[in-house]
């Protein structure tokens, strides 16, 4: 049995639980809160990063890094193909799995998560309001990014569903747990996400809550919002 470390914002931890579910991979959830940094979950990951995933039945060494999980399994599972098509196709993926996880997270995110979460929570201490709006505005930037891309394509990378939508969908769905998306005049970029949202893979994250953060908006987990 697999186990994935993670807590339940983790954005990276997101992306490898899609691809997971699309691919009918079976796993059980450990809460990990990297900034505990605890000794056990240092020996596995030095970085103190999350996702880690570790086979508890084969042993051998965890796996880490979401891309490097991601990669893994697409080379593993033969099911549901996620990094496909030709060899220009395939960059074109990992070109903006790479997009989001780098610059959207750096962007949005993460500085969501830093105001919202590690602050509150690490440091029982209160966000600062310039930092909530820096993130606000940068996310209105990315979301015109994901219609220019959809206005062209039926999917982010391409014709087909890929890691690329997972990797978007991922930061978008923390971002918009923690109020940071403001969807007015972004109807592309929203019906890709309610597509995304009401598939299987998806509805296990909409359902959690981190309870030391608040809920999320009402329209979160409604796949028609």
């Amino acid at each position: 049995m697999w186990q994935l470390y993670q807590f339940p914002l983790c954005p990276f931890s997101r992306k490898v639980r899609l691809l997971l579910g699309e691919k009918g991979v079976g796993y059980e959830l450990v809460r990990e809160h990297p900034w505990e940094r605890r000794d056990e979950f240092l020996d596995m990951n030095p970085a103190g990063q999350t996702p880690v995933v570790v086979d508890t039945q084969r042993g051998g060494q965890p796996l880490i890094d979401s891309l490097a999980i991601c990669e893994y399994f697409e080379e593993t599972v033969d099911k549901a193909a996620m990094i496909n098509g030709t060899a220009a196709n395939r960059a074109e993926v990992r070109r903006l799995v790479a997009w989001f996880d780098n610059h959207f997270y750096r962007d949005v995110t993460g500085l969501l998560l830093h105001e919202r979460v590690v602050k509150r929570v690490a440091h029982r201490a209160a966000p600062d309001a310039k930092g909530l709006r820096d993130a606000m505005k940068n996310a209105v930037g990315h979301l015109d990014y994901t219609d220019y891309l959809l206005d062209h394509r039926n999917w982010l990378a391409g014709a087909t569903m890929s890691l690329a939508d997972f990797a978007a969908a991922a930061q978008i769905s923390v971002a918009d747990y923690l109020g940071g998306i403001d969807w007015k005049g972004h109807e592309q970029t929203a019906r890709w996400y309610r597509g995304l949202k009401s598939r299987p893979s998806f509805r296990p994250l909409l359902a959690e809550r981190m309870e030391m953060v608040g809920p999320p908006p009402a329209h979160y987990d409604n796949v028609d919002f």
